[in-house]
This record gives C-alpha cells, sequence and structure tokens, in this order.
C-alpha cells in the first residue's frame, strides 16, 4: 500500500475515532500552546524573547507524535534556510522510492577474452554511484582477476561513470569549498578513503618532521593524480601549528603550507578529487598491479561506456539502503544526499541528474500530504542559501513519515543527543549531554553560515513523543546553544 494511503488511513480513522482536528497554523509572528503544556510554553517565549533571537529569522513548530496537534509555533510559516536538516526529506524519499533494501553496483567487466593468462581486450568499471566502495574494494576486484588467471591486460583500463550525467556539482557550492569534503563532486564511479564513506576525497595527512625541514605527508590511499605542492616548515614544539591543506581550484593540485610544530600531530584533512572517476581508476591500477597484473605499454586510463554485452568478471554490491541511513543520516554527508538524489531521478525517471532527482523529491512530500510548493529546494544535502522551507512543513514530515512501513529505519538514522559513539549520536553526540535529555532527543542537525536548525523528536518527562523544528538564519554568531535550550524545554516538560 501507497505511503499516501496508509496516510489518509491513519487520519480518517482518528477523525472517526475520537474527532481530532489539526490546530490551523497562525499567521506569522503569532504563538499558540496548547493548555495542557503551559510550562513548555512560558519557557520556550522566555527564550524566544532573548534579544539574539529577536534579532534574527527563525521558524519554531512543535506537534504531538500521537496525533500531529500543533501545540507550539512562532512564525511556523516562516520560509528558512533549512541546511541539513534539509536531508530529512532527502532520506525519505529515498527510502520510499529506493526501498530499504536497495543496494549500488559496481561491475568489473571486459569485451575481450582470456587466453594463457593475457587478457585480450580492454578491462571496464562500471558504476552506480556506490559512495561506500573502498581501496580494499579495488583490492578484492584484483584478486578475483588474479584467481581468473589474468597476468596482463592488452587494452584499456576504462572507467564508466554514465549512470549520472555530467554535472558534477550542485548550484550551490562555492569555489572556496570545492576542495572541502563536503562538495565533493557527485559521479558514477567515485571512491570513499575510509568507513566514514566520504567519497570522493583523499584524506591528506602532514605531520612534523625536524626543525628547518618540510613536513611529511600521507595519502590514503595512495594515488598518482594528485600532485601534492609542499610548502610548508617544521618549526619547534610549542610553536602555533598553521598549517592549510587545500585544493587548487579546478585541479588536482593539493597545497599543503604554514608552519607544523616537532612534536605536535600535524594536520589531516579530507580533501576531495577534481575527477573523482579517474581517482577510482588509479588506484584499482595500483591494485592490480600489487597482484602482479600488468597493462600494455600502449595501453592507457580513459572514461567509457562499459558494453552492454561485456563478460563480467567481479562484482560488488553496497550495505542497503537501511544500514547507510547511519554513516548518512548521522554524520550528514552531504555527497550520500546528492548520490541519492541522482539515484533516485535514475531510478524513477531514466535520468540521474539533480533536476529528475530533486523532482521526485518533490512528488514524494506532495504524495504524503505536504505542500512541495512550501519548499525550494535546488540541492539535497541542505548545503545551498536558497533552500527554503517552514517549520511547520518540516514538522509536519516527521508526522506524517510515522506511519511509513520503513519509518524504523529512518528514525534509527537520526543522531541521538549526548551519545558518545560517533555512528549514534552523530552530529549531537557533544550536545544535550544533560543527564536530564541525553538520549530523549534524537534530531538531525543543520548549519552554515549564518544558519543553525534542530529537527526531530523528544520524550518528554511524562513519556510522551513531542516532533519539533528549529529553524534559525541570519544570525551574527551560532545560535546553537539558544537551539539547544528550546530542545531542553521540550525533553523536560510535562503536560
Amino acid at each position: 500500500m501507497k505511503l499516501q494511503r496508509r496516510v489518509l488511513v491513519v487520519i480518517l480513522s482518528m477523525f472517526l475515532a475520537i474527532g481530532v482536528v489539526f490546530t490551523p497554523i497562525t499567521e506569522a509572528s503569532e504563538v499558540h500552546a496548547a493548555s495542557a503544556y503551559p510550562n513548555l510554553e512560558r519557557s520556550i517565549n522566555l527564550i524566544m524573547s532573548d534579544s539574539r533571537m529577536k534579532a534574527i529569522n527563525s521558524s519554531v513548530t512543535i506537534r504531538k507524535a500521537s496525533t500531529g496537534e500543533i501545540i507550539y509555533q512562532s512564525d511556523a510559516d516562516k520560509k528558512i534556510t533549512p541546511a541539513s536538516t534539509l536531508k530529512l526529506l532527502t532520506s525519505a524519499a529515498a527510502l520510499d522510492t529506493l526501498g530499504e533494501e536497495y543496494q549500488f553496483t559496481t561491475e568489473v567487466l571486459t569485451d575481450g577474452t582470456i587466453s594463457k593468462g593475457v587478457l585480450q581486450g580492454n578491462l571496464y568499471v562500471r558504476g552506480q554511484g556506490d559512495p561506500t566502495l573502498l581501496k580494499q574494494d579495488l583490492d578484492q576486484f584484483a584478486s578475483q582477476l588474479k584467481k581468473q588467471g589474468v597476468t596482463k591486460i592488452t587494452g584499456n583500463l576504462v572507467g564508466d561513470d554514465y549512470w549520472f550525467d555530467d554535472v558534477r556539482l550542485s548550484p550551490s557550492i562555492d569555489k572556496s569549498d570545492e576542495s572541502r569534503y563536503y562538495a565533493a563532486q557527485i559521479t558514477g564511479l567515485t571512491l570513499s578513503p575510509n568507513k566514514d564513506y566520504d567519497a570522493g576525497t583523499v584524506i591528506v595527512e602532514a605531520v612534523p618532521t625536524q626543525k628547518g625541514y618540510k613536513a611529511k605527508v600521507k595519502m590514503t590511499p595512495e594515488t598518482g593524480i594528485v600532485k601534492v605542492i609542499n610548502r610548508t616548515n617544521t618549526v619547534p614544539k610549542g610553536s602555533k601549528n598553521t598549517l592549510s591543506i587545500k585544493r587548487q581550484s579546478g585541479t588536482n593540485n593539493i597545497i599543503i603550507s604554514g608552519n607544523v610544530p616537532v612534536g605536535s600531530s600535524g594536520k589531516k584533512e579530507w580533501v576531495t578529487l577534481s575527477n573523482p572517476t579517474a581517482y577510482t581508476l588509479d588506484v584499482f591500477k595500483k591494485s592490480l598491479a600489487s597482484k602482479g597484473i600488468k597493462f600494455s605499454p600502449k595501453s592507457v586510463v580513459r572514461r567509457g561506456i562499459a558494453p552492454a554485452d561485456g563478460q563480467v568478471l567481479a562484482v560488488k554490491t553496497s550495505m542497503p539502503l537501511k544500514d547507510l541511513m547511519k554513516p548518512f543520516m548521522k554524520l550528514s554527508n552531504n555527497t550520500h544526499a546528492e548520490i541519492l538524489a541522482k539515484t533516485m531521478g535514475r531510478q524513477k525517471y531514466g535520468e540521474g541528474s539533480w533536476n529528475a532527482g530533486l523532482r521526485v523529491m518533490r512528488e514524494f512530500a506532495d504524495s504524503i500530504g505536504l505542500n512541495s510548493s512550501e519548499w525550494r529546494f535546488e540541492d539535497a544535502s541542505g548545503m545551498s542559501h536558497s533552500n527554503k522551507v517552514t517549520s511547520a512543513q518540516m514538522t509536519e514530515l516527521l508526522f506524517l513519515v510515522r506511519s511509513a512501513p520503513w519509518y524504523s529505519t529512518y528514525v534509527q538514522g537520526l543522531p541521538v543527543a549526548g551519545a558518545n559513539d560517533r555512528f549514534i549520536g552523530g552530529t549531537l553526540r557533544n550536545r544535550l549531554t544533560s543527564p536530564l535529555v541525553k538520549g530523549k532527543v534524537i534530531a538531525k542537525t543543520g548549519s552554515l553560515n549564518r544558519v543553525n536548525s534542530l529537527a526531530g523528536y523528544a520524550e518528554t518527562k511524562d513519556g510522551e513523543t513531542l516532533i519539533f523544528s528549529i529553524l534559525t538564519q541570519d544570525q551574527k554568531s551560532s545560535t546553537i546553544p539558544l537551539i539547544d535550550k528550546i530542545a531542553t524545554v521540550i525533553a523536560t516538560s510535562a503536560n
């Protein structure tokens, strides 16, 4: 049964059984609270009257999870930049469109034949955007080829990344962000350096050597497509660490500059690559070489389309989407969001593009009863300041998805307040750590320049679950302390 039908049945049954009618959303700046939560109203109004909150734009809505009834709102219809809380819509749409068991596939195949240890033909790697592909998977591919007797390849090494279109960066990515892990290029064939799965990045680490000498640089995984420009200097112990690690825009030149003190840990950065497909192929070629598999001197590494009837030599399938939800949502992985958007577009419309993927997200919103015209977004991760939504719509989303068959997977992906484990607490592991609140708030964080947000679920003192969305923008300093105060009020309230 479709989610929309299930939602309508649930709502209709509530109307018939107890006559519940949702509290209508009032005009901007009006504040409303149900009489059952007078202390919550007073406490949050006090926070909202803080000069820091009055000087910015904000939108706050709180609902009962059991009925969807709004029990508090302040500028509930004001459109605010959601930052990464937009991923609440992206992940819901992905679970509904792709399914919890969806897996990405990467294939190694050939258009030739294997005879006496020689693969006569090209070797292709065809990707579907798997953000969890690791060097160890490429090593495994090489081992499988070795077991099939391959020691030499006469043709080229070809990367097929055509599962997605050629637009690799969303409109929201500024040149100053291009080298940062949160702004990786989105391609059909990409590689992650470790199990945080920041696809399309390489880990670059600079550590001190001896005074007067350059820092030692290490990359994980090692790749030859990167040119490291080392402008560092090791300085005496106790000096200031001024290391900077950035990729030069439009190139794969990684410039490392500044001073690194003796005895310090140096600096480590996840740096994006300008061509994730070429990066993946380069690391794979090294994996092949490590197994004694060589290419002909005339062989080249290039991009191309794998033959539809090619012989598949090795396959890797990713973890299912229900498991990917944790690194995606707990760590707020932007690349995962954009990959999922393009995957949704490919799945539903045969087009792995942002246009198609965002269309699927809007259609999903409408299908469950949201008003997609109240949502404006040009990416799926929340990176764009042009993205806008109201707290009323955000909380309605969080209410409606509770009837979905994949809801348990959805909510288990959200960060848990104060939980130390990165894959439980995620971006909330160092927030809301008071014993009164720890573990009682399960929510998605959002943060951009001059923007902070938090949206999710909170268990009250009486054990009731409330849904909340707190969106703020245009602040001169972080509003996280004030947002956390509101979340604390919700979690410690009683009716």
